[in-house]
């Protein structure tokens, strides 16, 4: 059984704020400062270029990436960390359609996150032959799957309203057409229990910035199921994907396994902050996350049904059917989240009007969702957000 109490005591979190945006970049954990004080000060100050070898710099791409695989149903060897999620999608896609070649279609859905969509569209123009990126409505995808698929591309959880696809049973669908598919696990990974092995999952890539809390610009990481990854090519051929990188060869010669799938030289600052966040999830069960996300949605959902009828649920009622976040409609959306963060309450806005709550059970509990809902409703009701500063638009919504 996770202790909460236990996992709450691991997070920073400032006094007087109620945090409910870990779906957009996770807390700090308090053991990450000392881990990248330790870092700086006793391995690259005391260490120099040494630590590369002797503080194993080299190996904490697939090392850290082990310890991602068991939050995400991966065997070890399967998942390696590295460079930004743009990077693993093009990796991820340039590799299925390599394997799928005889196919033309891309299929992803209007859910997806935008980024995917563009990092898609630009490998298609790259490659300028006769590819199609076909998007439709998320509850269309599984319609949509014919012989002409290459790809099923899709993230499993839909980043404005929290809708969640059935990753088995579109895995299923996709490759009795002969399709393969590439899972983004960006509002998946620590949110929700994730079996890539189980559901048969082709690819799979996500961020650590958010339900990681590996911090702003975390490394992203990348899975390959075994049956593929020794017949992929690597679409970015990068000094530290290749066979034997100080052999300084001049032809590319791909690694074995997941070790072709780096690109460039790990960044190892950022790559400790994650080392110790993920320290968090050490004893914690993510079906236990799961039941206790589950409760503090239909919490949160009651309360602002009975108390903020301006605002519309966005998100599924059903909880089987979304991830660990919560959003509600109003045209006011913008304004209401800055007022609501400058009371303290801090989840954060998606276009058009989608103000968006990520429920974390590992820090947010019943009394803050309450506690919460009593300033979303005085915010809403008396119309706090008419303030004219609240409806400036940072760069940063």
């Amino acid at each position: 059984m996770t202790d909460f109490d236990k996992t709450r005591s691991l997070f920073q979190i400032p006094d007087g704020v109620i945090y409910l945006d870990g779906n957009s970049l996770g807390p700090l954990p308090r053991a990450v400062p000392d881990r990248i004080g330790r870092m700086l000060t006793e391995e690259w100050g005391q260490e120099l270029i040494r630590g590369w070898n002797s503080a194993g710099w080299m190996t904490m791409p697939r090392r850290i990436g082990d310890r991602i695989g068991r939050l995400i149903g991966a065997p070890a060897g399967t998942v390696v960390m590295g460079d930004t999620l743009s990077i693993k999608v093009y990796q991820a896609l340039a590799s299925a359609l390599e394997l799928n070649a005889a196919r033309r279609v891309i299929l992803s859905d209007s859910g997806n996150f935008p980024s995917d969509l563009y990092i898609a569209d630009g490998l298609l123009t790259s490659l300028a032959k006769d590819h199609t990126l076909k998007v439709v409505a998320p509850d269309a995808v599984e319609a949509a799957i014919d012989q002409t698929v290459a790809v099923v591309m899709l993230t499993e959880v839909d980043y404005r309203t929290g809708r969640l696809h059935d990753m088995a049973a579109l895995t299923q669908r996709a490759h009795a057409a002969g399709a393969l598919t590439i899972w983004d696990l960006a509002h998946s990974a620590g949110a929700i229990p994730v079996d890539l092995t189980g559901a048969g999952a082709d690819f799979a890539v996500g961020c650590t910035y958010k339900y990681l809390n590996g911090g702003p610009g975390a490394p992203a990481f990348i899975y390959v199921a075994p049956a593929h990854v020794e017949r992929i090519r690597p679409a970015l051929s990068g000094w530290m994907g290749h066979q034997a990188p100080f052999a300084f060869d001049l032809d590319y010669r791909a690694a074995s396994g997941i070790e072709r799938l780096r690109v460039g030289t790990p960044p190892v600052i950022a790559l400790a902050a994650l080392d110790a966040a993920l320290g968090v999830w050490d004893g914690v069960d993510m079906r236990d996350v799961r039941e206790a996300s589950l409760a503090l949605a239909e919490l949160f959902i009651d309360e602002m049904e009975t108390r903020c009828p301006q605002l519309t649920l966005a998100s599924p009622r059903d909880g089987s059917r979304r991830g660990s976040q919560v959003s509600f409609r109003h045209a006011d959306g913008y304004a209401i989240m800055q007022a609501l963060i400058a009371r303290g309450v801090i989840g954060d806005f998606r276009a058009p009007d989608l103000v968006r709550f990520g429920l974390t059970p590992l820090y947010i509990g019943a009394t803050e969702i309450r506690a919460a809902v009593d300033v979303i409703a005085d915010v809403v009701t008396h119309r706090r957000f008419d303030d004219p500063a609240y409806r400036t638009r940072a760069v940063v919504t």
